[in-house]
This record gives structure tokens, C-alpha cells and sequence, in this order.
């Protein structure tokens, strides 16, 4: 990797471990904490690829974006940010940057796509853009979207919203429920290009009678049409919605669809048709349950205590042990079921300070983690049962080779432990206690069932 790359953050630690990591891949660097700086550089010409924070004390990166694109057309900008919502990565994407990475960063991630950007620019130096007119701002763009979340996984999810949202293609939103499907989809027309025009959920229903698809297509007006839960609509509506997308015309609306069921599946298993996936499918947009984002529980419950409070309901905070007690919960009914629970807990405490045994109140007698399940839903042990019985299957009649029980466990074993690991981000302290074993114990695993580690260091 060879180039000049301009770095704006007023973290020194950042600025300090960015050029260390840079400038051993072959890069020159200039670092600096203001953004006055760094725009004095970028009208002098210097540097083939920015870096730049959002929030900096002498301005925002982001609204640095367009001005940038006009001195320097073709320079390529990544923008980090502490800030933890959709709406950065929407912004981001309206004002052109190349990429967007939220802090805790990945600091190999953030190399590779630096690495990305100095090639691109070399291949294919970007002509200078027309000016355009600012846009007006969304319906919804200052309101508080409960679309928060650090991890990776719900930053993913901000990417590809962002790459996603301007383009006519349509859109699948899947994810159990609770998790804001129909949020996500309310989003992307919101943030969009469309967003001046009608926003219309479609049920069943709707598609009724000779009329029923004519007067949807006449309340959309070329806005945007969601059908909501597209697994639960009988073979009539299905086959109604297929003729209804085949007759579009030039000005036709945006198609979108949420489902929490496997629709693949169930297009094996006949209750849904094959070419209305295909019609629907054009991006998958997939939620991760809030159990797959733990990290991301006291983020959301600090957000919805924060909402309460502005709704007059009183200002509480969750005490340490309560928190831990809502994080180590699974949370079946997703966000859904957080936001419903804090605010049942705002409105039952009198004290400032919710504790432990409140939480414990309001959850019940639930268990703190629910059953895994595999990926159509089942129970994990269900997806294994079957996983065993094609094994067995497979050959005919005749007794698999000896020792299946340790490849059995092995072949279990060996996912879990690596998946543990990346979770950890390497280390294997926090891996073994993870998984509720010795450090000794995870070593001699690692050491056994030949699993690579690597340590990621994570950036603030």
C-alpha cells in the first residue's frame, strides 16, 4: 500500500495508532486534530485519501464532504465516528464518502479499506461532480429512530441501507419479530429520494376484491409500498401481488417486503410462490436478533430510559447488577420487548435507581437465555437431530466408521470455539470465560482442533 493519506481526529490515540499502522504499510501520513487543517491541505493538493472523524472540535467531517468533492474531485474520504445511529451512515452515503466506519473500529478492517480506496482512486480517478441542489430533509430525519446499535452486525445493517436506499431495487427485510423490520423499511423511504411521497403498508386484505390492487397502486402514488410479514399472505394474495408488480409502469412505486419466516424454506415446503420471492428478494436486508448484539442491550435500554424521560414518565437509570441482568437476558421479543420492559420499569419504580430485583419483577420467571435455535427457527438440538439423521442416512443402511461421537463433537466444538474467539476479538481470557472453561483447557483446544487465532485491536 503506497500513498499520502490525511488524517483528522482530535483523539491523539487514534491519530498516533492510525499513522504508526500506515506508515508500516508504506504510506505517508499527515495527522492533524482540526479540520481547518485539513482542508488547507486538501486545497494544496496534498494526499490521495482522507480519514477523517464526524464530530470535531472545530467542526463536523461530514459537512466537509461536498467541499472536498469540489477541490478535490476523486479523492476518496472514510469517515469514522463514535456516533452510534443509522443516520450517520445515511449521511455518509447522500454526501458521496467512500466508506463509513464506526468507532470501536477494526484497525486490519479499516486498513483493508483504506488499501480499497488508494487503489480505486488510481484505476479510475472520479470526474468532477455537477453541483447539486440540497436536498430537503426527511419527514422523519429528526426524530429519535430506536435504529441504534455499535456492533458490527447493526453497523452492516446502516451500510447496506445506505448503499440500498436510493437504487429502485426492491428490498426483503427478514428477522424474528420485534427486531424493526418495518422500522428499516420505513427508513430506507424516509431517508430516500421518495421521501415526499406516500409511505403504504399492504395487507392482505388490501389486495382484495377487483379493486383491491388498483387502489393500491392509486395510494402509492410512486412512493413506497411494504408488505408487511409477506410469509403469512395466503396463495390468493400472493398470486394477486405477482400480477399486481407485472403491471407497473414507468412511474412505479418502490416494493418492499418484511418476513420473519424463512421464505426459501417455505417456497420448499409449497406455501410460497418461487416467483414472488424472486420479485420481492432483489436485496435482503437481514435484522440480527437483539441476542446476536449483546453488546448493543445497554446502548438501547439507556435509549429508551433517555425516551422515557422526555415523555414525562420520570428520570431513571438502571443500577450495575440490574443491567447485567437485562443484558444476560435473551430478549425473545427483541427491541420490541426491551423498550416495552423499560418502560414498564420506569413507570412501577419510585426510586431514581432501578436494581436488580425490579428487573427480576418485570421478566419474571423467564429464563436468562432461551433455547439456541438454528437458522429456520427450530431449536438448535431439532437442527441438529436432522443434520444426524441425513448423516445416517447417507450411508444406506450400513453403520457410519467407529468413533462418531468425538467427529460428532468435534465438528460442534470447533465452530463454537472460533466463533467465541472472534466474538472476543482474540482474547482468549475473555474467551474462556465466555464459554465458562479453563484458559488451560481452551489452549490445549485451540492446540488440538488446529484453530487459527488472531487478536483484533479495537480502536474508541
Amino acid at each position: 500500500m503506497d500513498g499520502t493519506i490525511l488524517v483528522a481526529d482530535d483523539d491523539r490515540t487514534i491519530r498516533t495508532v492510525l499513522t504508526q499502522a500506515l506508515t508500516r504499510a508504506g504510506c505517508k501520513v499527515h495527522a492533524t486534530s482540526s479540520l481547518v487543517t485539513l482542508m488547507r491541505w486538501v486545497d494544496e493538493g496534498k494526499g490521495d485519501l482522507v480519514i477523517s472523524d464526524v464530530v470535531m472540535p472545530d467542526g463536523n467531517g461530514l459537512e466537509q464532504l461536498p467541499r472536498i468533492a469540489e477541490a478535490r474531485p476523486g479523492l476518496p474520504v472514510i469517515v469514522i465516528s463514535a456516533q452510534n445511529t443509522i443516520m450517520t451512515a445515511i449521511q455518509a452515503a447522500e454526501k458521496e464518502a467512500y466508506d463509513y466506519l464506526p468507532k470501536p473500529f477494526d484497525l486490519p478492517d479499516l486498513m483493508k479499506r483504506a488499501s480499497r480506496a488508494l487503489e480505486v482512486k488510481r484505476r479510475a480517478p472520479a470526474p468532477r461532480p455537477e453541483p447539486t441542489e440540497p436536498r430537503p430533509e426527511a419527514p422523519g430525519a429528526g426524530l429519535d429512530l430506536p435504529l441504534v446499535g455499535r456492533t458490527a452486525a447493526m453497523q452492516d445493517l446502516y451500510r447496506l441501507v445506505a448503499r440500498v436506499m436510493n437504487t429502485p431495487l426492491p428490498v426483503l427485510v427478514t428477522g424474528e419479530s420485534g427486531t424493526g423490520k418495518s422500522l428499516i423499511a420505513r427508513a430506507i423511504h424516509d431517508f430516500s429520494d421518495r421521501r415526499g411521497t406516500p409511505f403504504v403498508v399492504v395487507s392482505a386484505s388490501d389486495l382484495q376484491g377487483a379493486d383491491g390492487p388498483a387502489q393500491v397502486l392509486t395510494r402509492a402514488r410512486g412512493g413506497s409500498i411494504l408488505f408487511d410479514e409477506a410469509g403469512d399472505f395466503a396463495p390468493e394474495a400472493q398470486a394477486r401481488i405477482v400480477r399486481m408488480l407485472d403491471s407497473f409502469g414507468d412511474s412505479a412505486p418502490r416494493v418492499m417486503a418484511t418476513s420473519q419466516v424463512d421464505l426459501q424454506a417455505r417456497i420448499g415446503e409449497g406455501g410460497f410462490r418461487e416467483d414472488l420471492y424472486y420479485r420481492l428478494a432483489g436485496v435482503t436486508v437481514a435484522v440480527p436478533a437483539l441476542r446476536e448484539r449483546v453488546d448493543d442491550i445497554p446502548l438501547l435500554a439507556d435509549h429508551f430510559l433517555a425516551r422515557a424521560e422526555r415523555d414525562g414518565l420520570g428520570l431513571r437509570r438502571l443500577s450495575g447488577p440490574a443491567m447485567e441482568l437485562v443484558r444476560a437476558y435473551s430478549w425473545p421479543g427483541n427491541v420490541r420487548q426491551l423498550e416495552n420492559a423499560i418502560r414498564r420499569l420506569v413507570a412501577t419504580t419510585s426510586e431514581e435507581e432501578i436494581g436488580r430485583a425490579e428487573v427480576e419483577a418485570v421478566l419474571g420467571s423467564q429464563p436468562a437465555m432461551e433455547p439456541m435455535r438454528g437458522g429456520d427457527g427450530d431449536k438448535l438440538a431439532a437442527s441438529v437431530e436432522r443434520h444426524l439423521r441425513r448423516y445416517f442416512d447417507l450411508h444406506g443402511g450400513v453403520l457410519p466408521p467407529p468413533g462418531l461421537y468425538q467427529r460428532i463433537l468435534r465438528e460442534v466444538e470447533t465452530p463454537l470455539i472460533e466463533i467465541a474467539l472472534d466474538a472476543t476479538g482474540g482474547n482468549q481470557a475473555k474467551c474462556a470465560d465466555l464459554l465458562g472453561i479453563n484458559r488451560n483447557t481452551l489452549r490445549k483446544k485451540i492446540t488440538d482442533l488446529d484453530i487459527r487465532v488472531t487478536r483484533r485491536r479495537k480502536l474508541m
